[in-house]
């Protein structure tokens, strides 16, 4: 699995909730895909900044679905518990690190995330090689590390999947490597040059507002 580490490319993060908000703001339930979550580290940073920019009555309404392979069992114990060495989580601002996480009473080397986080993430085990989405209806879906190590044909199956899994006008955040290949002209549109933020393609966007 590729490394990664809390508050990892934050700036591309924040930059995606800039043009989510708007997108779900009105919404009761707000569904957010992060595919290949490895120990948690990124959904927990977007739940963080989503957290610090919608305040806590709309964050409420925020489910994360952090998916991986988890072959031997470690994420789900990892993610569920929202606990991890202290000594991992040196790039956290230090106001950001006061507000959302606590010290563990019974190891001083190691913190945990606080419930209001932890509760708005949920772990499933799945493979994206499937090719079969863990839901429908999904507002933003965040796969930044996992790409990379799939074929050009797998890679391309993955997309159209995803396709699938966001509703219409929905998000996709990818590395800034992961550029969508010519056989997805139409279905994503980019929303940055200088980020990979694509956007669902909706075709009846112009009617909804008349």
């Amino acid at each position: 699995m590729a490394f990664t580490f809390f508050f990892r490319d934050a700036q591309t993060l924040s930059l995606a909730i800039d043009h989510f908000l708007p997108f779900v703001q009105s919404r009761q339930t707000i569904t957010i895909w992060s595919a290949g979550c490895a120990m948690g580290q990124e959904p927990y940073t977007f739940a963080i900044l989503l957290r610090e920019r919608m305040g806590p009555h709309l964050f409420r309404n925020v489910k994360i679905f952090a998916t991986d392979i988890d072959t031997y069992n470690q994420y789900v114990q990892i993610i569920g518990t929202g606990r991890y060495p202290e000594k991992d989580l040196q790039r956290i601002p230090p106001e950001i690190f006061q507000r959302y996480f606590r010290s563990d009473p019974q190891d001083p080397g190691f913190v945990y995330v606080i419930d209001e986080i932890r509760n708005a993430v949920q772990f499933k085990k799945h493979d994206l090689l499937t090719y079969e989405p863990i839901r429908t209806g999904v507002h933003l879906i965040i796969c930044k590390n996992v790409l990379l190590h799939f074929s050009a044909e797998e890679r391309l199956k993955v997309w159209n999947m995803f396709w699938t899994a966001l509703e219409y006008g929905g998000f996709m955040l990818h590395e800034h490597t992961q550029k969508l290949p010519d056989e997805l002209t139409g279905s994503f549109d980019q929303i940055v040059m200088n980020a990979q933020i694509f956007r669902k393609h909706d075709p009846y966007a112009g009617e909804k507002s008349h």
